[in-house]
C-alpha cells in the first residue's frame, strides 16, 4: 500500500529489502520508509542512517533501541521519524487524549484504561498506539506507568484484543462508579498509516534530526 501511494504521488520505488536481502545500494535513495518487524527494524534503520539515508519508521516492539537511532541519527547528522501510528486521524486523537488526560486530573473517582483491537497478524501488544496513549495520560495526571492487562494502583491497565482483519481500533475509558467518559479512534482501512508514511518522507526531505508527526502535522514542536 505504501509503494501503491508513493507511485500515485510522482515517487520512484529505488530498493526494496526483503528478509533475504544481503546487500542494499542505498546510493540512489532519498529516504526509506521502515514497516517492518520488531526484529528487523533497528538493523534497517542502522543501516539506512549509517549511509546518509533519511529514515520514516512505523515499526513497533523495537524501541528497546530507539535511544541508539536517535544517537546514530545526531553521529551521522541525519534525519529521522518514528512514529507508532501515521495516520492523521490519530495524532488529533492523542492531542484529545493529551486534553482529556489533564481534565480529569483532578477528579480521583475516575479510573483511566485503554482498550486496542487489532487483526491476528500483529506481532506486538500492546500496539504502539496504545503506550502512546497511556503515555500521554500519564504526562497529564499521577500516573506513573501502565501495565498490560490488570494494573496496579498508580498504572494505567491497557487491554489488548486480537481478531479478524480489524486495521486498529484504540479506546479510551475513564470510569466512576456513577458513570464511564470514553473516546474512541477506529480505523477503517489502513491506508491513512500508509499515506501519512509516504508524507512524512515528503516532508523530512533536506532536514536534519530527530522529528515526530507533530512536526510534519505542525501540532506542536517535539524535535530532539
Amino acid at each position: 500500500m505504501i509503494e501503491k501511494i508513493a507511485l500515485s504521488r510522482g515517487h520512484q520505488i529505488c530498493a526494496r529489502i526483503e528478509v533475504d536481502t544481503t546487500e542494499v545500494d542505498y546510493s540512489s535513495m532519498d529516504v526509506a520508509i521502515d514497516f517492518s518487524t520488531p526484529e528487523a527494524a533497528f538493523g534497517n534503520i542502522k543501516g539506512c542512517l549509517e549511509k546518509g539515508v533519511p529514515v520514516i519508521s512505523g515499526t513497533t516492539g523495537w524501541l528497546g533501541d530507539y535511544e541508539k537511532a536517535v544517537g546514530l541519527c545526531h553521529e551521522h547528522r541525519g534525519a529521522f521519524i518514528y512514529a507508532s501510528n501515521f495516520s492523521l486521524g490519530v495524532h488529533v486523537f492523542f492531542e484529545l487524549n493529551a486534553c482529556l488526560a489533564g481534565m480529569m486530573k483532578a477528579l480521583s473517582q475516575y479510573r483511566p484504561a485503554i482498550e486496542e483491537v487489532h487483526h491476528t497478524q500483529k506481532l506486538d501488544a500492546p500496539s504502539g498506539t496504545a503506550i502512546t496513549l497511556a503515555e500521554g495520560i500519564i504526562a497529564n495526571t499521577d500516573y506513573q506507568g501502565w501495565k498490560l492487562g490488570g494494573a496496579a494502583e498508580g498504572e494505567i491497565a491497557i487491554h489488548a484484543v486480537r481478531e479478524g482483519t480489524v486495521p486498529g481500533t484504540h479506546t479510551i475509558s475513564y470510569q466512576s462508579e456513577v458513570d464511564t467518559i470514553e473516546i474512541k479512534h477506529i480505523a477503517h482501512n489502513r491506508e491513512g498509516f500508509a499515506l501519512g508514511a509516504v508524507v512524512a518522507a515528503e516532508w523530512i526531505q533536506g532536514k536534519h534530526g530527530v522529528f515526530s508527526m507533530k512536526d510534519v502535522l505542525n501540532l506542536g514542536k517535539e524535535t530532539h
